[in-house]
């Protein structure tokens, strides 16, 4: 089972360093000194325990020994790769084979468009070598080729342009000159999702065979069921993963969003209580930890997954979990975290269950969409507001401006660790964009979107906007037409019953109409969370 990706030799990413807009004043001696981790064990897997414990006044020495600190490797073998390594773009489910697809990866502007000739989803450079044009604004022509709809150039899915329409056809075959081609990169579909390899380079045109998207059992267990969703995020990559780690805020930031266990001892309304993770390994590849009920991995740089089952064989440790309700249930959520370019990130999800398997049947797409974008809108405005506070402090130094001085915290401590570790506290970005620099805030309602973040992006909830759009406009015409018999009939020829009849008819669709106007902007526009009134 390949519970990480394999890397491939390519030339050293250049690692840009931040440049905050803000330094910490205080330096502290020990760089890690916020972790604490257990004593060395015996066993040679290198089990750790990643855990904090409440510092102590000044004037008093911590119970707990802090670690040595973390060792400053120069050696590109140390340093994660971004760049050799498989990156999602979407879900199939949510791709239009008739037209192309625009996105951007990792600062990779990319269009995704299906190849009726070879039958496969294509991933290729989104920019026409004739001026620039984004292809991903173009059309499949009628043989199956990307047209450039700037100036007709036409492309095969290997890249190779096919027609010059301002080329004559008695003069050289311009086309086939190498720069009239697009650079194509290498794609693959697995568990139901377009993955690419963001490197065009053709001594990466077979890395699916040495190297494989990260494999996720239950994604391929037909007993489980599985409904992606997908959405475009105000803030970034680092934050976005940190976040979903995080399993001490649901209780607060999304009250009355989610099922929660109750506490045993309840100390406020929202039922918060001490949480016991253990991490128990950690590399350049990602970790692995234990928590109450379940297991949780951090596949680099996209996986995030915490399951009732491990992901690994190996990672069981014959300890029965805590699993409340779910009891001898199977149950994971996958998060898929991409980032996109500074401040900006994507995120994929599914929850995989064996059980209730039916509803996901009856019950459209769209309708579980309404819940989890309200959930993911509830802490919105908080993640985007802390990116700027990391930002003005140094993501480096994390550390220092974050007290996390509880066991709750372990998975977004480990992260932090990784992060700054094996890539220097950043996202390699390869030169295109400065890293200290985040998009302004928008004004809350285009920070809340969620017409073009996800409506646009998501089959099932385009496919009900538009759907319901027309039920409206349908509701009106029916309230005005209703009106409008009831003027021109003349009262001998309707009995007072009928004409209540038809008013009520047409008071109903009307207030019908507005109500259903005001549940398409909540649902699929712009729906505010203010939690001080919750």
């Amino acid at each position: 089972m390949e519970a990480a990706l394999a890397t491939c030799t390519v030339p050293s990413p250049r690692i840009l360093k931040p440049k905050p807009r803000f330094r910490s004043s205080s330096h502290l001696s020990n760089p890690n000194s916020l972790f604490f981790k257990s004593p060395p064990l015996s066993s040679k897997s290198d089990l750790f325990t990643t855990a904090v414990s409440s510092s102590p006044p000044p004037t008093v020495a911590p119970t707990n020994s802090p670690p040595e600190s973390e060792p400053e490797s120069d050696s590109s073998s140390e340093k994660f790769d971004w760049y050799a390594n498989w990156y999602p773009v979407m879900p199939v489910c949510d791709l239009d084979k008739k037209a192309p697809h625009g996105k951007r990866v990792m600062g990779i502007d990319v269009v995704v468009w299906w190849d009726r000739n070879e039958s496969q989803w294509k991933v290729m450079d989104d920019t026409c070598p004739h001026r620039l044009a984004p292809l991903s604004d173009g059309r499949i022509d009628q043989w199956g080729r990307l047209q450039c709809v700037y100036h007709g150039w036409c492309f095969n899915g290997k890249g190779d342009c096919k027609l010059i329409p301002q080329a004559p056809p008695d003069g050289p075959p311009v086309n086939t000159f190498k720069q009239a081609c697009v650079a194509v990169y290498p794609s693959t579909v697995q568990h139901e999702i377009l993955w690419f390899w963001p490197n065009s380079d053709p001594k990466y045109k077979n890395v699916l065979e040495t190297n494989k998207p990260p494999y996720i059992p239950e994604l391929e267990d037909p007993s489980f069921t599985k409904l992606f969703a997908n959405r475009d995020i105000p803030y970034g990559y680092d934050v976005l993963v940190e976040n979903l780690m995080d399993p001490a805020h649901v209780p607060y930031a999304h009250y009355g969003l989610m099922r929660m266990g109750k506490p045993k001892e309840k100390v406020d309304r929202e039922g918060g209580k001490p949480l016991e993770i253990t991490v128990r390994r950690l590399d350049n590849e990602g970790f692995f930890a234990r928590q109450e009920w379940g297991y949780s991995n951090f596949v680099a740089p996209c996986v995030y997954r915490s399951s009732t089952e491990p992901l690994r064989e190996e990672d069981n440790d014959s300890v029965t979990s805590d699993k409340g309700p779910l009891k001898n249930r199977k149950l994971s959520l996958i998060f898929i975290c991409i980032p996109v370019s500074p401040g900006r990130s994507r995120l994929i999800w599914t929850f995989p269950r064996d059980f209730g398997v039916a509803i996901d049947k009856i019950i459209p797409r769209w309708v579980f969409h309404i819940g989890q974008n309200k959930i993911l809108d509830s802490d919105l405005h908080l993640l985007h507001v802390e990116e700027r506070k990391i930002l003005e402090r140094g993501p480096e130094n994390w550390q220092k401006a974050c007290f996390v001085p509880t066991k709750s915290d372990a998975l977004v401590v480990t992260f932090r660790r990784w992060f700054n570790k094996y890539s220097g506290a950043q996202v390699d970005w390869r030169g295109k964009f400065d890293p200290s620099l985040l998009p302004p805030t928008p004004p809350r309602e285009q920070l809340f979107d969620r017409y073009w973040s996800h409506v646009e992006n998501c089959s099932s909830c385009k496919k009900a906007h538009k759907y319901l759009n027309a039920f409206e406009v349908i509701l009106q015409i029916a309230s005005v037409a209703l009106i409008g018999v009831m003027a021109v009939t003349k009262q001998v020829a309707m009995s007072n019953v009928v004409r209540s009849v038809v008013v009520v008819a047409a008071v109903l669709s009307f207030a019908a109409s507005k109500w259903l106007s005001h549940f398409i902007y909540k649902t699929f526009h712009y729906h505010d969370y203010n939690h001080a009134l919750v």
